[in-house]
C-alpha cells in the first residue's frame, strides 16, 4: 500500500478492543501492540511493543465508560507515539464524549468540548476521525483536520432492508430534526417531531408536543446516541399513545448509562437498533436490541486517509449511500 508514511499501523485503547480487532481484519492487518493499564496508584501507563518511526498511525479509542480514563488513554497513547517519532498520529474518536457542552448555555460553565479538542491536540494529535458528533460545530473546536463520518445510512439500510409499509420517522427533539429529516429522506418516510423542554443537568425532560401524525403507521425514533434513555423511552409512549402500531429505535451512540436498561425493556419499543462505536457488555444486550457493525466504515476511511484518497467516497466503496 503506497502511501505518503513508511507503513499504516492501527493501536486501540481499553474502550473497544472488539471494535479495533474488526477495523484491522477489514483492513488486513494486525493491531499494534500495545500495554495499556493502570498501576495500583490508578496511573495510566503505556508501553509501545513496536517500532512506530515515520509511520502513519491511528488510534482508535471511544470516549465511553470510565470516560476519564479513557480520555487518560488516549491522550497518552498519542504523547507515546508522538515521542516514537511516529510520521502522523490519528485519533479515531467513534464516539466523543462531552458532546452536549460544546456551547456556554448557563452563566459560568465550561465548554467541555472545546477543552478536549484543545488536549488531544496538544497531546499531538494531527488529525481526527470520528462519527456522528452530538454538535457538528465541534469540527470547528480543532485546528487540526476533522473527518466526521456518520452511521445514519448504516442504520437507514437496515431499516430499508425490512420494507416497512408507510413508516414514520420521529425525532425525539426539535435539535435533532435535522438528522431525522435525512433519515426519512433514505427509507422514503414522512416525518414527525416531538417537542420537548429539558429541566436543569439532572436528564429530565418533560414533553410537550408532537408535531406530525403517527397513527396507524410504524414509528422510527432517530437519534445519534441513547444515554440514560429517558428521552428515547418517553418519545415512545407518545407516539403509542398518538396512535403508532409499533415504535422502534435507532441511535449511532448506545451509551446506555445508568437506568437504560431497565427503561429500555420496559417500554414499548420493539426493537432499539444501535451501533458498535461503544463496546456494549453482554448484560446490557438485551433480546431487542440490535448491534450493527461500524468497522467497515472505519476501516474503509483509514485506508483512504493513508493513501490520500477521497473520505467522501467512503459509502459508497462499503455499500452504503
Amino acid at each position: 500500500m503506497a502511501g505518503l508514511y513508511d507503513q499504516l499501523t492501527i493501536f486501540g485503547g481499553n474502550a473497544n478492543p472488539d471494535l479495533t480487532r474488526e477495523i484491522c481484519e477489514y483492513i488486513d492487518i494486525p493491531a499494534g501492540r500495545c500495554d495499556v493499564f493502570k498501576f495500583s496508584n490508578e496511573n495510566i501507563f503505556v508501553r509501545l511493543g513496536e517500532s512506530v518511526r515515520e509511520n502513519d498511525v491511528f488510534v482508535v479509542q471511544s470516549f465511553a465508560s470510565p470516560v476519564s480514563d479513557s480520555i487518560m488513554e488516549l491522550l497518552i497513547i498519542i504523547d507515546a507515539l508522538k515521542r516514537a517519532s511516529a510520521g502522523r498520529i490519528t485519533a479515531v474518536i467513534p464516539y466523543y464524549a462531552y458532546g452536549r457542552t460544546d456551547k456556554k448555555d448557563q452563566p459560568r460553565v465550561p465548554i467541555t468540548a472545546r477543552l478536549l479538542a484543545d488536549m488531544i491536540t496538544v497531546a499531538g494529535a494531527n488529525r481526527v476521525l470520528t462519527l456522528d458528533l452530538h454538535a457538528g460545530q465541534i469540527q470547528g473546536f480543532f485546528n487540526i483536520p476533522v473527518d466526521e463520518l456518520t452511521a445514519m445510512h448504516i442504520l437507514s439500510g437496515y431499516f430499508r432492508e425490512k420494507r416497512m409499509l408507510n413508516p414514520v420517522v420521529v425525532s425525539p427533539d426539535l435539535g435533532n430534526t435535522k438528522r431525522a429529516r435525512n433519515f426519512a429522506a433514505e427509507i422514503d418516510a414522512s416525518l414527525a417531531v416531538i417537542e420537548k423542554r429539558r429541566g436543569g443537568n439532572n436528564d429530565h425532560s418533560e414533553v410537550l408536543n408532537l408535531i406530525g401524525t403517527v397513527e396507524g403507521r410504524a414509528a422510527i425514533l432517530v437519534d445519534d446516541e441513547i444515554d440514560t434513555a429517558g428521552s428515547i423511552t418517553q418519545a415512545a409512549q407518545v407516539c403509542i399513545d398518538n396512535g403508532a402500531t409499533e415504535v422502534y429505535a435507532c441511535c449511532t451512540h448506545a451509551v446506555f448509562s445508568g437506568p437504560a436498561i431497565e427503561r429500555l425493556q420496559a417500554s414499548p419499543l420493539r426493537e432499539i437498533v444501535t451501533t458498535n462505536s461503544i463496546n456494549i457488555p453482554p448484560h446490557k444486550r438485551i433480546d431487542k436490541l440490535t448491534v450493527l457493525s461500524v468497522a467497515p466504515l472505519i476501516g474503509e476511511t483509514i485506508q483512504r486517509i493513508h493513501t490520500g484518497a477521497s473520505v467522501s467516497l467512503t459509502y459508497r466503496s462499503v455499500g452504503v449511500r
